[in-house]
């Protein structure tokens, strides 16, 4: 198990605890210690048991819950709880917005134990008979639940890369005579994807039996299913190798490329390889993550794409001064080793008393420490930035003389989510028109699979940056994503530079740049368009220009 599992199945303990009135302390501590792991990067798996127990907030039953976790991914308080819980409840607990409190009450006053029976009360307006469930919770129970449903089934591309990685590899050590590729949403680089898809020639009889799977789903005579240990679904399709070229090729693109191709998905284009059927199709060979329907077949130029090498600067970064976990010096030395030329440091603002937000004084600590980093580790930079909340007027935290005290500023919205479009654009307009925005962050909030996010016009919003001169940020967090990649074409025909930003709260979060560049990619950003693939001398011009 990785860290993101043992913090999840902490977390779920704790929920479940609370809802089973069990002592609240222990709760705590469990909610304490999900939280805690989550932040941690360095795998849990392999450390001994005293570096595990100098974890913060993990003690001995946290310590002993961890092991077990380790050990048979499970533990018995664990499964004592799950047993006494129906299964509807325990999926209610992960809806967002429903905490262990109402879940409570949901189950065992109004006697609703699926999420399905839920949304019917919720239809029904049934919740607003019991207190603590007035119409705008009920409202907004009903909206959870549905995000819920639709999520189902759903996972990360970052969590499922790896384990698709390691059985690729296996399979072609196993079967060195045969082919087997990734295709479909995963070859494309989907940011959330059903299954990961594989083409090969392996027959079924030798893939059944080298994997040993627990449950095979046969789909059609040359496919079939099979969830792994983590969840994921891997779909093969069993082809011959006289024609792997072609179903590779239709099998990856999605519908729409394969229709502004002019083919279906049960196509048979001619061609030896996939360059030569785009060839004979009267195109350019067209890279996997870009046939998406989008505007690949007029931007079709794979050269001047944005690569994860290309970055040479890592902007929206936090440490201990904010939510961070590792000191300033410990993320400017990190990135200075990493070869990267310039490292922009934006903690949180003051409103953010849940992140330790800098107050005034602590903004100014913050800049002395980075003016003596920066007196020695020339040529490397660090830049003074905050990551200001933008208020629910449309504001940025702190007054004009502290805010130009920043080389840039990053305004992210973080708190009053819950806003319709009209709400929403006006606080990002505001915001993006003040002088000291230079990034907009995480544009719309969302939290992929977990938070739609609040409503904007994405046209209206990137042509506000464009007549202010404002950086859109590319959250490049795995759950986040955030300018989605659809957007990318529209921003840089107006002119718009991108930051592909890790947002990261430790060392090994500046990694997270690469799913970002992932998915800039697949909406066609190029280098020259990536604020952060800029040099020094020309990030630091760009600096100036706003000022100028």
């Amino acid at each position: 198990m990785d860290n993101y599992d043992i913090s999840t199945l902490l977390g779920t303990y704790a929920k479940l605890a609370e809802l089973h009135d069990e002592n609240p302390f222990k709760v705590k501590a469990l909610a304490a210690a999900a939280f805690n792991v989550k932040k941690f990067k360095e795998p849990l798996q392999g450390m001994s048991d005293e570096a595990l127990g100098s974890l913060p907030g993990v003690g001995k039953s946290v310590l002993s819950a961890i092991k077990s976790l380790l050990q048979t991914s499970t533990f018995p308080e664990l499964e004592q709880l799950i047993a006494k819980t129906p299964a509807g409840v325990l999926e209610m607990l992960k809806v967002k917005g429903l905490g262990p409190k109402k879940v409570g009450v949901i189950w065992r006053q109004m006697g609703l134990e699926t999420i399905e029976d839920l949304f019917d009360a919720c239809r029904e307006n049934r919740l607003v008979e019991f207190p603590g469930f007035g119409l705008k919770t009920q409202h907004e129970i009903q909206q959870a639940i549905q995000f819920a449903l639709n999520a189902r089934g759903w996972f990360h591309f970052a969590r499922a890369e790896a384990p698709a990685n390691d059985l690729l590899q296996k399979l072609r050590q196993q079967f060195p005579e045969s082919r087997s590729e990734f295709t479909g949403d995963f070859r494309r680089n989907a940011i959330v994807l059903q299954t990961v898809a594989f083409l090969t020639t392996i027959s079924s009889d030798q893939l059944i039996g080298y994997l040993n799977a627990q449950s095979f789903t046969p789909v059609a005579e040359n496919a079939l299913k099979f969830c792994d240990v983590n969840g994921f679904l891997f779909e093969f399709e069993i082809t011959t190798p006289e024609m792997f070229e072609q179903r590779w090729f239709t099998t990856t693109g999605s519908a729409a490329h394969l229709q502004a191709l002019g083919l279906t998905a049960d196509a048979n284009p001619a061609g030896e390889d996939e360059a030569a059927i785009y060839r004979s199709l009267g195109f350019p060979y067209i890279l996997p993550e870009r046939r998406e329907g989008l505007d690949e077949l007029i931007q079709t130029n794979a050269e001047t794409l944005i690569q994860f090498t290309d970055l040479k600067g890592t902007l929206h970064n936090h440490t201990t001064y904010s939510d961070g976990l590792h000191s300033l010096q410990e993320m400017a030395e990190h990135a200075k080793k990493l070869g990267y030329e310039y490292l922009g440091i934006c903690d949180h603002s003051r409103s953010a008393g849940y992140a330790q937000g800098l107050s005034n004084e602590r903004v100014l600590k913050q800049m002395e420490e980075i003016d003596l980093l920066n007196s020695g580790m020339a040529p490397f930079r660090i830049f003074k930035g905050i990551e200001s909340d933008i208020l629910s007027d449309g504001s940025l935290d702190y007054e004009p003389e502290i805010l130009e005290k920043f080389d840039f500023v990053v305004a992210s919205v973080h708190s009053s989510l819950n806003m319709n479009e009209e709400k929403a654009m006006q606080r990002l307009i505001k915001a993006i028109e003040n002088p000291y925005t230079r990034i907009l962050g995480h544009p719309t909030g969302r939290l992929l699979l977990v938070r739609k996010g609040y409503p904007v016009n994405h046209r209206y919003l990137i042509d506000a940056c464009a007549a202010n001169g404002v950086c859109i940020e590319l959250n490049a967090h795995p759950f986040r994503l955030d300018l989605d990649w659809t957007h990318i074409p529209y921003a840089m025909e107006k002119g718009v530079l991108i930051a592909i930003n890790p947002d990261a709260h430790e060392k090994d979060g500046y990694h997270d740049m690469y799913f970002g560049t992932l998915a800039a990619r697949k909406g066609g950003l190029t280098r020259s368009m990536t604020l952060n693939a800029k040099s020094l001398p020309e990030f630091e011009h760009w600096l100036l220009s706003k000022r100028a």
